[in-house]
């Protein structure tokens, strides 16, 4: 009895683990997308935002990205230029 307790235990965990596995492909299909750099006048077809990228800490322009998808369903990272976000006010 405690043989198949063992048994069934470590075929869970299997299964459990391959359940988590599932969920790591996305940061590798990511990573297979180019980086589009924005130009002025650049026509943008941005159905849905995923992520935007922190922008860093300094009195200066930053590169930030965007990662979206446009009407189509397509993922796109969208790198750009802001200004960050360290200078004071006065």
């Amino acid at each position: 009895m405690k043989a198949l307790k063992i048994a069934l235990l470590v075929a869970l965990t299997g299964v459990a683990a391959q359940a988590f596995s599932d969920d790591t492909p996305a940061p590798a299909a990511a990573s297979q997308i180019p980086v589009e750099r924005y130009q002025y006048g650049m026509q943008l077809d941005i159905q849905k935002v995923i992520t935007v990228s922190e922008i860093a800490n300094e009195c200066a322009p930053v590169p930030a990205q965007m990662t979206y998808e446009d009407s189509q369903g397509k993922r796109h990272i969208l790198q750009y230029q802001v200004m960050g976000t360290g200078c004071s006010a006065g």
